[in-house]
């Protein structure tokens, strides 16, 4: 039975771990590198929430800039498009976001380690370091396996539920993870939906600062 939520919370910055290069690969359109245990930070993609053509025609049109920055202004671009809020956007539904939340803590310290997720209308962004033999393909796979069945079931539809493919990015260094931690926990905000990343319900800035706050409460005042 599915945890309602996990008995962890995202804490300070872990140290980074070994790279244990298996190499690039691609499964779609995207590149993916599966390597081990190294923080890895990854953004589902509800399967209406951004057409293939516009991507396309994007590439094209960066196709003549240096591929690194080619790629952050893609990257750029995709996420702006994607907090317009465009598609069905069913995990606005507080129960299908529930059920994505609870996939991603269910096997928190099993098979990887959460530092940083939020769940938004039509996509979702997780930071997070597979364990042991977990790899990134598997993990990923068992998360948006679970998720579209059950949501499937609550919406009374069928049909795909994620893009097939998803976008993941090895995180480099510390200053690479604190400001994918942050990018992750302040979407909301950078998107208009709420006024504080804690305010948003399903994330891991409300449960940072919940923790945040216990821990101050228990500190007596000088």
């Amino acid at each position: 039975m599915m945890r309602e939520q996990s008995n962890k919370t995202a804490g300070e910055t872990p140290a980074l771990q070994g790279y244990a290069r298996r190499g690039w690969y691609y499964r779609g359109y995207l590149p993916h590198f599966d390597a081990g245990e190294i923080w890895q930070n990854v953004t589902l993609r509800l399967a209406d929430s951004f057409p293939t053509e516009r991507l396309q025609r994007w590439q094209w049109e960066l196709r003549l800039l240096p591929k690194a920055r080619a790629d952050e202004e893609l990257h750029r671009r995709i996420e702006d498009f994607l907090d317009q809020g465009h598609g069905a956007c069913y995990l606005r539904r507080p129960d299908v976001a529930a059920i994505v939340e609870n996939s991603l803590l269910f096997f928190e310290g099993q098979r990887y380690r959460l530092d940083a997720w939020v769940v938004m209308p039509n996509h979702v962004h997780v930071l997070f370091l597979p364990l042991a033999s977990w790899s990134l393909t598997s993990i990923v796979h068992s998360w948006k396996s679970y998720a579209a069945k059950k949501a499937n079931r609550i919406l009374g539809r069928r049909g795909r539920f994620w893009q097939e493919d998803y976008r993941d990015r090895y995180i480099r260094d510390d200053g690479h993870f604190l400001a994918a931690r942050a990018y992750i926990e302040e979407n909301p905000v950078k998107a208009g939906l709420c006024r504080r990343a804690e305010d948003w319900p399903f994330g891991s800035a409300r449960l940072r600062a919940k923790s945040a706050g216990v821990r101050s409460a228990g500190v007596p005042p000088a």
